[in-house]
C-alpha cells in the first residue's frame, strides 16, 4: 500500500517553505529597521497562536475521545499489574 505523504513533503509543501524563506530573508534584510523594534512584541503575539495550534493532539473539544483512552490505559496497567505478579509468584 502506498503510504500518503504529508502537505510539507510534497512539492507544495516545499514551495510555501520556499517562499516563506525567502519573505522572511528579504523582511530581515531591507526592513531590519522597521522590524527590530517590533520583535519582542511579534514574538508575544506568537505565544496565543503556538497555544491554540500545539494543542491538537491533546483531545480537547473532542467528544468521548478522552475516557475511551483513560478506560484503555486502566485495562493496559491491570494487565500489566497482572503479569508483574504471576512473573513474581514463578521466581
Amino acid at each position: 500500500m502506498a503510504s500518503k505523504t504529508g502537505y510539507w513533503n510534497s512539492l507544495h509543501g516545499l514551495t510555501t517553505i520556499v517562499l516563506i524563506l525567502a519573505a522572511l530573508y528579504f523582511l530581515f534584510v531591507e526592513h531590519s529597521a522597521h522590524v527590530f523594534p517590533y520583535l519582542p512584541y511579534l514574538i508575544i503575539l506568537l505565544c496565543p497562536l503556538m497555544h491554540l495550534f500545539m494543542h491538537k493532539g491533546h483531545g480537547h473539544g473532542k467528544n468521548g475521545n478522552g475516557e475511551h483512552q483513560h478506560q484503555d490505559a486502566e485495562e493496559a496497567y491491570r494487565r500489566g499489574l497482572e503479569e508483574g505478579r504471576k512473573e513474581g509468584e514463578r521466581k
